[in-house]
């Protein structure tokens, strides 16, 4: 430092550079000796100052970052995993000056958080999704603001290695995000059926229901992917299992939703009940004839689909063509009631 040999005379000897203390990922602390300034004898008049100062990278260039009597100083607002140099200025009342040699530090990683674990999982990237777990600083269920989990992320991706990962690290295959969907109703809805066998495999029933009571079967029906609803009659799922809501069953979500024929041809030959009603009276046939499902129609009516049978109303699924002027159905109805 620059220790004083008497008052006002500046004894010049070779600095160091700062104390390296903790780093962060977004802070550096640094520190240094102050012999001098600690004899509170000395008139604050001939106190040492000190300056820390910071290169910049582009120029080459110190700037100051911190000037005081002080004997430590915290540099923030810095970024992760990033090298900075500093060194040590001191200045005398004297006028006269002395530089330490730069100290070279980088700061830390940045802490991993649920983003993080996210991220990996949107780029399909495996490497990333086990560095992230292996920190354990981020919980394999944290939702993103969606309320989507990894696993549910990864099941409505199709990202079939990342969730076979995700479950070997605890990911709950059972946790629903805000509507009620878990991750195998996802999987169904959007046809990925590796995946829908791996969470059958590690515990996911046909039977969770969402909040308006819909089961896989139905976000399998409305996604219309013959394979994955194929596997799910073949493994017993039942095919009448009903919503909480209008009390649909999956035929009917087809007939309401996409009159899907192929679909519902599948249903209907596992046993699906084509005359079943809803809350308010209504069957297949009717919500197909209100949606104009022309072929869905014919195929209800070919097997077994009871075109007499009325809602609550009153109505039967012929007023129902002739209200909307569905010409096409109605001749199809009529000519049903004429055999």
């Amino acid at each position: 430092m620059l220790p004083m040999a008497n008052p006002g005379i500046l004894r010049l000897f070779v600095l160091e550079p700062p104390i390296v203390g903790n780093v962060s990922h977004h802070s550096i602390e640094l520190s240094w000796n102050n012999e001098e300034n600690h004899a509170q004898t000395a008139p604050l008049g001939n106190r040492t100052l000190f300056s820390v100062e910071e290169e910049n990278t582009r120029t080459q260039k110190y700037c100051t970052i911190y000037m005081g009597y002080g004997t430590q100083y915290t540099v923030e607002g810095l970024q992760p995993s990033t090298s900075y140099r500093f060194r040590l200025k001191i200045s005398h009342t004297s006028g006269e000056t002395a530089y330490s040699p730069a100290v070279s530090v980088s700061t830390a990683r940045e802490p991993m958080t649920g983003k993080n674990l996210h991220r990996a999982v949107i780029m399909n990237d495996e490497e990333e999704l086990n560095r992230v777990l292996h920190s354990g600083m981020v919980n394999v269920n944290v939702p993103d603001t969606m309320g989507f989990t990894p696993l549910m992320v990864a099941a409505q991706k199709g990202f079939t290695s990342l969730a076979h990962t995700l479950v070997q690290r605890g990911a709950d295959v059972e946790m629903r995000n805000s509507s009620g969907k878990d991750s195998l109703m996802l999987a169904c809805f959007h046809g990925h059926l590796d995946i829908v066998k791996y969470l059958r495999e590690c515990g996911a029933p046909w039977t969770s229901r969402d909040r308006a009571g819909c089961t896989p079967l139905h976000w399998a029906t409305d996604g219309g992917h013959l394979p994955v609803i194929a596997h799910m009659i073949q493994d017993g799922c039942e095919v009448d299992e009903r919503d909480g809501v209008s009390h649909w069953t999956p035929l009917m979500r087809v007939s309401a939703v996409g009159g899907n024929v192929a679909v519902a041809s599948l249903l209907i030959k596992a046993g699906a009940d084509v005359n079943a009603r809803d809350k308010n009276g209504k069957t297949p046939l009717m919500v197909a004839v209100l949606n104009n499902h022309e072929k869905l129609v014919q195929l209800l009516l070919e097997n077994g689909a009871d075109h007499h049978m009325k809602n609550e109303f009153g109505s039967g699924a012929a007023e129902m063509a002739k209200a909307f002027g569905r010409q096409n159905i109605i001749r199809l109805l009529e000519g049903k009631a004429i055999h």
